[in-house]
């Protein structure tokens, strides 16, 4: 291995082992309360040298939020990937589930991403392709549907097409009178594992995981998914 290589192994370590710090303090501290300080000291480090690795706490954020979001979508198209290609709803309901899984195994990463906004952070626009992986997997599996003759809009959608944003659609790959469906159903689906995860359901619903599979069969019946 080259010097050079070596230092790029080291640094790649390094900025490894902080993000895993801040994971740490993440889950007793909150977001708001991460410092590049605390985190520093937990490793031995000083201040100085984590700044090397990431320039402010907004900066260390950012990549504990692109690492939540790729985990999660990673963790959904894993489980959707397993699927039969033609069973749509059975890639539809793995998806979910995978998703509703890893929230509740991750409860501080899924709350730093879908619970309250950070005081003072302004997420970048590199969180975005990241943040949109399960959304844009269940268009695909929508989109699939549309493609095979499986799935249809409904004769009156195009009155629902003006619900979203112009070029939406498009960008979904959806058909735009199909657009507003899936997008109630993705936002559906996140209201309900967050009401989960925060505690909302907890002394209301009796089982949460046959809750959760009947709502990700009232979605599925939404779009509709055959």
């Amino acid at each position: 291995m080259t010097a050079a290589g070596a230092r790029a192994r080291v640094r790649a370590e390094l900025t490894r082992e902080i993000v895993e710090a801040a994971r740490r303090h993440l889950a007793t501290d909150g977001a708001a309360g991460l410092s590049l300080r605390a985190v520093a000291r937990e490793l031995g480090m000083a201040s100085s040298a984590v700044y090397r690795y990431f320039a402010s706490r907004d900066e260390l954020l950012t990549a504990l939020i692109v690492d939540a979001y790729d985990a999660i979508g990673g963790a959904a198209e894993q489980a959707e990937s397993a699927a039969a290609r033609e069973d749509l709803r059975g890639r539809w309901r793995a998806a979910c589930r995978a998703t509703r899984e890893w929230a509740l195994a991750h409860p501080h990463e899924y709350a730093l991403v879908y619970g309250s906004p950070v005081p003072g952070y302004a997420a970048p626009e590199t969180t975005i392709e990241p943040a949109s992986r399960v959304g844009v997997l269940l268009c695909r599996v929508v989109a699939d549907g549309v493609a095979a003759g499986t799935i249809a809009p409904e004769p009156d959608g195009q009155r629902a097409a003006d619900l979203l944003t112009p070029g939406v659609a498009e960008r979904l790959g959806l058909p735009p009178a199909l657009a507003p469906r899936v997008v109630a159903a993705w936002s559906s689906l996140y209201g309900a594992i967050s009401f989960e995860v925060f505690g909302q359901t907890h002394g209301v619903v009796a089982d949460h995981t046959a809750y959760f599979d009947a709502t990700v069969e009232r979605l599925a019946a939404l779009i509709p998914l055959p």
